[in-house]
């Protein structure tokens, strides 16, 4: 396989591209990403089975299964972020290694039920929270240890907007490369 085809595999729509000004109407599309995501994915592997959920999606990838997981754990920990950046100033957030997560034996093996579950319940409180968040809110920022990087709170609503629908691409491709669609 050549660089460019394992690129495409690996980053289905793209790197994430911030726009230079986000815009109230930017924000209000990426909510209802993160909105709609948990049901559009449920939806997407409902009808998956152990065999299909543990076939990964690119030559050392990982599996759906671990996708799924992964998206939990993911939206977990920016929904905590959100929480930080609000009621801190400029907190240094904790990074953590999503690669040795999915590692772990709940990714690799647990029903992917429970992470559906999961994201349901935090992308409601997630949602919920941003619809309430004001312009002064939105500004807010945190650090993200990796790059010494300040993160502004409506950059990260698009960056896991974008991380919904790059991990979504991940599974339905492969879905449908393998006719399971």
């Amino acid at each position: 396989m050549i660089h460019s085809d394992l690129e495409k595999l690996r980053f289905p729509i793209g790197p994430f591209h911030c726009p230079e000004h986000i815009t109230a109407q930017h924000i209000e599309e990426w909510i209802a990403v993160l909105e709609h995501f948990p049901n559009r994915l449920e939806n997407l592997v409902t009808s998956l089975n152990d065999v299909q959920l543990d076939t990964p999606y690119r030559p050392e990838g990982w599996t759906i299964r671990q996708v799924i997981h992964h998206l939990a754990d993911s939206h977990h920990h920016s929904y905590i972020r959100f929480k930080w950046a609000l009621t801190e100033d400029n907190p240094v957030i904790k990074y953590y290694y999503e690669q040795l997560w999915a590692e772990l034996d709940d990714a690799k093996n647990a029903p992917i039920e429970m992470s559906i579950h999961h994201l349901k319940a935090i992308h409601f409180k997630l949602v919920y929270l941003l619809k309430s968040l004001s312009n002064a809110d939105l500004n807010k920022c945190f650090i993200h240890p990796e790059h010494n990087e300040e993160v502004p709170l409506k950059k990260n609503i698009g960056i896991y907007a974008w991380h919904s629908k790059h991990h979504f691409a991940h599974i339905e491709n492969l879905m449908k490369v393998k006719g399971w669609l």
